[in-house]
């Protein structure tokens, strides 16, 4: 067997994904495993989600550990330089005998999605996350990651968050009648507001990011609260972006700011809020919607690792091999 075959794998909160191509960018091999965040499995669960991911994406290939020539990393949780040597000991728990990098699981999407491999990727699924790379990858921008705690939006549940802040200032009268009130008294199962909130309180009734949508179909109704709510998570996500673009000084440059996760799908008021305000600051930012799932950055990354610098053609076939395989999975596994 002469071809060479890399390995890609990202690690998420909720999900992991193992996918295995060849040099020409055809994609043979793909695994799934659970989170692997070790800030909420732990350094052993991270060990388990690579393990159960890469041998089924390796048994999917009919492939060995031998076969693989390199691998790239994208890990959720590998916020800091100090989580880079456990990060590194979870990944040798696989044994491979190659090449390896690992990197945080936004900078995958960033590889995924900017044809130039650089520039800042602002991720919204159920959190939020920024980061960047330089033309030449030799600083890095980063945001904390860690949510509102640290004054950074949004993701869906930050989106729920303010959404239920907004009804309970309607029922206290703080704040005037919205639509999101009957949607959500609705989605939750409630009797009526008052219910829904004395029953979120005595955790009767729980709302979570997968409520992020009846959300954005109030302010599809044209909700006055609720569009506001859109355009606060855009311009949140758009200060994510400026962020990372003033530490790499980026203002006067032309690049890319890929948009990766789910929350980009919820309405173009939210995407079109996030150009405004990265504008402002970087008039020649290209706003970029990440259509291929975001592990084939992974197995970029890998690829680099042996030299190979990946050029339009094989970015693109590899990019189609992989929705081919992505259209046989679950749409829960694969969402971000």
């Amino acid at each position: 067997m002469n071809q060479a075959f890399f390995l890609g794998v990202d690690v998420g909160g909720t999900k992991t994904h193992a996918l295995i191509a060849n040099e020409s960018g055809r994609v043979l091999g793909f695994g799934q495993s659970g989170s692997g965040n070790h800030e909420l499995v732990g350094y052993p669960g991270l060990i388990n989600a690579l393990r159960q991911a890469t041998d089924e994406a390796l048994a999917s290939a009919g492939l060995a550990k031998e076969h693989i020539v390199a691998a790239g990393f994208g890990v959720a949780g590998y916020d800091w330089p100090s989580e880079r040597q456990a990060t590194l000991q979870a990944i040798g728990c696989l044994n491979l005998e190659v090449p390896v990098e690992a990197v945080n699981d936004a900078l995958i999407g960033l590889l995924a999605g900017s044809a130039a491999g650089w520039g800042v990727a602002v991720v919204s699924g159920t959190g939020s996350n920024c980061r960047g790379w330089d033309r030449h990858r030799q600083r890095e921008g980063m945001v904390t990651s860690a949510g509102l705690l640290m004054g950074e939006g949004a993701g869906s549940a930050e989106l729920v968050g303010k959404a239920l802040q907004a009804i309970a200032h309607e029922w206290t009268r703080r704040g005037p009648a919205t639509r999101l009130t009957p949607a959500l008294v609705a989605y939750a199962g409630a009797e009526d507001l008052a219910d829904l909130l004395e029953g979120l309180l005595d955790r009767r009734y729980s709302l979570t990011a997968a409520a992020a949508p009846a959300i954005f179909g109030v302010a599809a109704q044209g909700d006055p609260v609720a569009l506001d709510l859109i355009r606060w998570a855009g311009r949140e996500l758009g200060e994510l972006a400026n962020c990372v673009i003033r530490q790499l000084d980026f203002q006067g440059l032309e690049f890319d700011v890929v948009q990766v996760g789910k929350m980009y799908a919820g309405s173009p008021l939210l995407t079109e809020t996030m150009r405004e305000t990265i504008a402002a600051l970087a008039p020649r930012a290209r706003l970029v919607r990440l259509t291929t799932p975001p592990v084939v950055g992974a197995v970029l990354l890998g690829m680099e690792q042996t030299g190979i610098l990946p050029s339009a053609a094989l970015r693109q076939a590899l990019a189609r091999s992989a929705a081919e395989v992505q259209a046989h999975v679950p749409v829960e596994s694969v969402e971000q």
